[in-house]
């Protein structure tokens, strides 16, 4: 069966700090592990969403792994695309928050199973039919393999004619956000949507004007979309036609890792199903904040009949 989206790596999970302001320099106490990683999260929620959806990755052969996988399947992704490496550990993400919404991570994931992922696991018989190549920023920043996997993801769907969605995802534990300017310029130049943050917008085109910025990336690919994502803001769809904000739900945060994956698939879920850019953003935009309301990045993650009954609520 052909798949609607394929997305790919680093499958991880994650360790988080129990409240605010509680640095991961000094002895504390953590919640944890949630299944994690930013094509994971994306996954969990297309498929919950009722999409064919599989996340190309690498988990070890111990408890984290399985606890990933046991998620997964749970909510239906594909699992061809999940290899388990007995040589290695499963990564793992710790996180801290701050009160002023910031994050801070630490990163094992380089030298674990997440970073193992490798341009040969993408068989080409996963991209017949495909309709999305979804790819994630945070996933080619791992290593110098991650990146050519990116590549090679990009090559094979562009050839099969698939739609690309790129989310910048800056994590500059992992690339600083001068390097990624350069390794992220041919997803950017390929994408049919982009789906960034302002700053991210600023820092991959270098024009400090958000609006300027922006229709750089429109003229180059007159029918791009990009939607600029805001948090509890919402967001900002832009097109050739003009651009449109699109409010924002508010909604008690518990955690807000994930907000941004949860949002990417539901904006592409219903874009894909015919929904003009706005409505997608609108429907997206409660995934997200749906997202945050649960404690752990994919355990907020909703089906259709969710989104649609908490819309109609507000």
């Amino acid at each position: 069966m052909s798949l609607d989206i394929l997305t790919f790596g680093e499958a991880l999970v994650e360790i988080m700090r129990t409240g605010s302001d509680q640095p991961l320099d000094r002895p504390g106490t953590f919640l944890g592990p949630y299944p994690s990683g930013a094509p994971l999260i994306f996954a969990a929620q297309a498929a919950r969403l009722g999409a064919s959806v599989m996340a190309v990755g690498c988990v070890g052969d111990d408890a984290f792994g399985r606890c990933l996988l046991n998620q997964l399947h749970d909510d239906g992704v594909d699992p061809r695309g999940l290899h388990v490496l007995s040589t290695y550990a499963t990564g793992v993400a710790f996180i801290a928050y701050d009160s002023d919404g910031s994050r801070d991570f630490v990163f094992h994931v380089a030298q674990a199973a997440a970073g193992q992922i490798t341009p040969d696991m993408l068989e080409e018989s996963l991209f017949e039919g495909l309709r999305c190549l979804h790819i994630s920023g945070s996933s080619l920043s791992v290593n110098d393999n991650a990146l050519k996997t990116g590549l090679r993801a990009l090559e094979i769907a562009q050839k099969v004619g698939a739609k690309i969605s790129f989310d910048p995802n800056i994590r500059p534990q992992l690339m600083s956000a001068e390097r990624a300017r350069d390794a992220f310029q041919p997803f950017i130049e390929a994408a049919n949507i982009i789906l960034p943050t302002a700053q991210e917008v600023i820092n991959l085109t270098g024009i400090s004007d958000l609006n300027t910025a922006v229709l750089s990336w429109l003229e180059a690919k007159p029918e791009r979309i990009v939607v600029v994502t805001d948090g509890a803001n919402g967001c900002t769809v832009f097109t050739q036609s003009g651009s449109e904000h699109i409010p924002g739900f508010a909604v008690n945060e518990v955690d807000p890792t994930g907000a941004g994956d949860s949002f990417d698939a539901g904006f592409l879920l219903r874009w894909l199903a015919g929904d003009s850019p706005a409505e997608a953003a609108r429907f997206a935009n409660a995934c997200g904040a749906m997202a945050v309301m649960e404690q752990g990045p994919m355990a907020g993650a909703r089906s259709v009949d969710d989104v649609r009954a908490f819309t109609s609520k507000l």
